[in-house]
């Protein structure tokens, strides 16, 4: 089970704030994924992203979405009732993640709807938010999860 206590549908309140924890990327760890993934200068070559307007290295996108993607599997998620996800709705990199910076991530409920065709789950609608150490909002993503509600006594 995860920290924050969520077990099964039935757990999450709408409007409720989960904590997930922080994370921090090294600038070698940050070249690595973008040199596989996402191969921009300003993520894989310190010499070209000192003159982008940047000042450095940056992660991509992708890597701090996946970043904050392993806080909510470590600390939120129930991996005992969640079925996945069909996606996400929105995202938005806001500011550049930088290496040796931390980043901590909330989780925030928006909805929670039974399924009308399966009695047994639902689905959460939420956003989760990633912050700087000033407080600023670096990225967003909002999308749903399902998951199993708790089985009768």
């Amino acid at each position: 089970m995860a920290n924050n206590s969520v077990e099964f549908l039935d757990d999450f309140e709408p409007g409720r704030e989960y904590p997930l924890g922080s994370f921090t990327l090294t600038q070698d760890e940050i070249i690595e994924f973008a040199t596989r993934f996402d191969p921009q200068p300003f993520h894989i070559d310190p010499e070209a992203a000192a003159g982008t307007m940047f000042g450095g290295i940056i992660a991509s996108g992708w890597h701090t979405t996946a970043a904050t993607m392993r806080l909510m599997v470590d600390n939120l998620l129930p991996v005992e009732s969640s079925l996945g996800s069909p996606g996400m709705d929105e995202i938005r990199w806001l500011k550049p993640v930088y290496p040796d910076v931390e980043y901590r991530a909330v989780y925030c409920v928006n909805t929670v709807t039974d399924s009308k065709s399966k009695p047994d789950r639902g689905a959460v609608n939420s956003t989760t938010r990633l912050f700087n150490p000033e407080g600023e909002e670096v990225m967003f993503f909002t999308g749903a999860g399902f998951y199993l509600k708790r089985p009768p006594a």
